[in-house]
């Protein structure tokens, strides 16, 4: 359990600065203007699906030395997620966000979720540090 909370407040770090970082890159949220109470709704939801993400990491002895497999777990979730909110118009694009061509999601919303999942997951380590 203190590595499930360890993982969570590391990813909820890491995704409040990729957050603040790239939300230049949308246009809008539900019509309206990206607060930044919004920002930290959107920390919080993808800290606790990094969690969730990590759970076979952790529990699956399967999964314990593929850890890399969380950044292809996480881009899936993420391509599904884009393209709910997108469909959904809970959130739009502005202009400066690259787009991956065939899955039409933006590039940095794409690979956050496995980027940030791997790392979150490989800083918990107890190895890497006392727990």
């Amino acid at each position: 359990m203190k590595r499930l909370i360890f993982i969570f407040i590391i990813a909820f770090v890491l995704n409040f600065i990729w957050e603040n970082l790239h939300f230049v890159l949308y246009d809008n949220y539900l019509g309206g203007p990206v607060s930044r109470f919004i920002l930290l709704q959107a920390t919080v939801a993808d800290a606790f699906l990094i969690v969730l993400l990590s759970l076979p990491f952790l529990y699956k002895n399967y999964f314990k030395n593929k850890m890399w497999l969380i950044i292809i777990f996480g881009i899936i979730m993420a391509v599904f997620i884009e393209w709910f909110a997108l469909y959904t118009n809970w959130w739009q694009y502005g202009p400066n966000m690259p787009i991956v061509p065939i899955l039409k999601v933006g590039l940095t919303p794409m690979i956050q979720l496995g980027i940030l999942g791997y790392f979150s997951l490989k800083l918990s380590n107890p190895h890497n540090c006392q727990m």
